[in-house]
């Protein structure tokens, strides 16, 4: 059995995209994919499935949350050594869990503007690319954070953000 972590891109988001997680859980069962647990509203989920997943399993699962909601969602999935390289690499170690953030972008960026970003961060603010991880330590939080509001534009690739909190019991969830 494979271990998947999906996470779902702008769902539950000030009343936008409503999907509930039990929903979730039943159009990942109902896709054959066992083991399904969600974590918060924000859409993260982690489930086994005895084929290996891809890029096109996102695809699929986009489309049934389509068919059954009217939206259909960004998803990444990572595989449990993809989001424990993600962990190990973290450049920061942070006291506060939501100030450090992991952006897991779609691809590795072929041009990032470094240049925009650096011009953007606050003083309290710092950051790292790493591969098709874009790592954010702010402190003061990223809700109205230039830097944050950037980091997608600036990558010129797909992203979604989840706090080293959020990261943390992922990881956990996996059990390793």
């Amino acid at each position: 059995m494979n271990t998947y972590i999906a996470l779902l891109r702008g769902i539950n988001v000030g009343g936008k995209n409503t999907l509930p997680m039990k929903d979730l859980t039943g159009i990942l069962e109902g896709m054959g994919y066992t083991d399904v647990s969600t974590y918060i509203q924000s859409g993260n989920a982690v489930f086994r499935s005895k084929t290996k997943c891809s890029n096109k399993t996102a695809l699929e699962i986009g489309s049934r949350i389509m068919e059954s909601h009217g939206f259909k969602p960004k998803i990444l999935l990572l595989e449990v050594s993809e989001l424990k390289a993600a962990i190990e690499n973290n450049p920061f170690r942070a006291k506060e869990g939501k100030g450090l953030h992991f952006y897991f972008l779609e691809a590795k960026p072929n041009n990032p503007d470094i240049t925009k970003l650096m011009n953007l961060k606050s003083v309290s603010e710092d950051f790292k690319l790493d591969g098709s991880i874009f790592y954010l330590l702010a402190p003061d939080g990223i809700g109205r954070s230039k830097l944050a509001a950037g980091v997608e534009r600036s990558m010129g690739v797909a992203a979604t953000a989840r706090n080293w909190n959020t990261v943390n019991k992922l990881i956990s969830m996996v059990g390793a």
